[in-house]
């Protein structure tokens, strides 16, 4: 999300109590807008298809589909988003743009390729489905894969405006045609979820080559050793699949979910606490996007110039106290005001429940997952600042600690049962943000060394 500081710092610049308001709001819809967009439409689509698609399994099916799809194509994507990221900003501060484009279309053009194949292994676990049901489910597979990495491309070029109202219109589109489509069952509501990502995928990428031009269609550099960062892959992916892992521990255990279609479970004891405990990182994402992109990112900036600038020793010095301060502050205003959120939630939780037609009983481990959700949101500032670092051995020894760390957790969860459900997670984010912590003060005590002496070896 590097480069969204510079769009509110102007909104700031106005110092008046609505432009505080209007940088916050801006920040939470940049951060929260997509997927949340992305989840309202998907709920929309599931209200007005019942009773219009028969059976009623076909809605469930429809929609724990299209999760996994999402968990799948966001872990195999996740690598490359982070290290593709990395290529471009690299190639746009040597003033290489004619490198952007030619690579942005071969990493397209590759992942089609490998996720098509995939998809061919998994094509014959659905034998119940219709061919072409089976047929559109690939289609959408692979668009998503397209969309994450256009997103994430176009993240890098400040486009934060043109995303949100691209996808504003996409799920718009999805949700009128799902509408016009859901008397054909499960195969016309995933035909509508295909035609409303390919709607986002081609506005994406024709917003790309309208800004990017080069002579070459393809080139293989964004795979080059001496030019990316391949540790940044595998902390993406990693991090991506620590994400999802508790979620996929109580979708296969037995004793904790049911078949839905073909191999895919659903763990509905999980899947809507979890669910409604993620819905509450809005605020503190508003706020981390705020604090980390403008104070911090401020900070760094001066920092650094001081260095290229040869200034003196004591001047580093100081605009190093600053920024390892605005870091503090931006840590703690990030917890705080997501801790504010989590005690609202434990108070009124059980209660917005039941006004959703949820069973009050899912509220204990509402309350159980909302600590660890608000620990994932302050693990996520840490990893910002890591990366704005470039320490990016430790943001990959904090991902695989996360990884590990949720597994194991949410693994002894299920084995202790019913009454243990949710602590495996936030147990997880518990242990990885206090090693984190440690982590990032390590770094910043050691900074001026790793700076000047270290170059090329985090």
């Amino acid at each position: 999300m590097a480069g969204i500081g510079f769009e509110i710092r102007k909104i700031l610049k106005k110092d008046s109590l609505s432009s505080i308001f209007e940088a916050y709001a801006y920040a939470g819809l940049i951060g929260s807008g997509p997927w949340v967009l992305s989840i309202l439409a998907l709920l929309v689509i599931g209200f007005i298809s019942l009773g219009n698609v028969q059976p009623d399994i076909q809605i469930t099916q429809f929609l724990v589909m299209v999760t996994y799809l999402v968990g799948i194509s966001l872990v195999l994507t996740g690598g490359m988003q982070l290290m593709f990221t990395r290529f471009v900003s690299d190639q746009m501060f040597i003033k290489q743009d004619d490198e952007i484009f030619p690579n942005l279309i071969t990493l397209l053009i590759l992942f089609n390729l490998v996720v098509a194949v995939l998809s061919f292994f998994g094509f014959f676990w659905f034998e119940e489905l219709m061919v072409s049901t089976r047929i559109v489910v690939v289609g959408c597979l692979i668009l998503l894969c397209n969309l994450w990495l256009l997103v994430v491309f176009l993240s890098g070029m400040k486009r934060y405006k043109l995303i949100v109202g691209v996808m504003f219109i996409g799920y718009s589109a999805m949700v009128l045609l799902s509408m016009a489509l859901n008397s054909f069952g499960l195969l016309g509501l995933f035909i509508s979820f295909f035609i409303g990502n390919l709607f986002l995928v081609a506005a994406f990428l024709f917003a790309v080559v309208r800004e990017h031009s080069s002579d070459r269609f393809i080139s293989f550099n964004s795979f080059n050793p001496k030019k990316s960062f391949w540790s940044l892959f595998v902390t993406g992916t990693c991090f991506n699949l620590a994400v999802w892992i508790d979620k996929v521990i109580f979708w296969f255990s037995p004793e904790t979910s049911e078949s839905i279609v073909g191999p895919l479970r659903v763990s509905i004891i999980y899947d809507f606490p979890i669910f409604l405990a993620y819905l509450s990182i809005i605020p503190g994402m508003a706020v981390f996007m705020v604090r980390m992109e403008t104070d911090f990112a401020e900070a760094y900036e001066n920092f650094y110039d001081a260095i290229r600038n040869q200034a003196s020793l004591q001047e580093m010095f100081q605009l190093k106290g600053e920024m390892v301060l605005v870091a503090k502050q931006g840590i703690y205003e990030i917890f705080k005001i997501q801790g504010i959120t989590m005690v609202a939630l434990l108070i009124w939780g059980k209660n917005l429940l039941m006004w959703l037609g949820i069973d009050g009983h899912y509220a204990q481990l509402l309350y159980i997952l909302l600590p660890g959700v608000a620990l994932q949101v302050l693990l996520m500032s840490l990893l910002n600042i890591l990366f704005y670092l470039d320490k990016r051995t430790t943001a990959l020894l904090l991902a695989v600690v996360l990884l590990i760390t949720n597994a194991v957790f949410s693994s002894l969860s299920v084995w202790a049962g019913p009454y243990f459900y949710g602590y495996g997670y936030t147990a997880s984010m518990l242990v990885t943000s206090l090693f984190g912590l440690y982590l990032l003060k390590f770094q910043f005590d050691d900074l001026e060394y790793n700076t000047f002496m270290l170059q090329g070896k985090n």
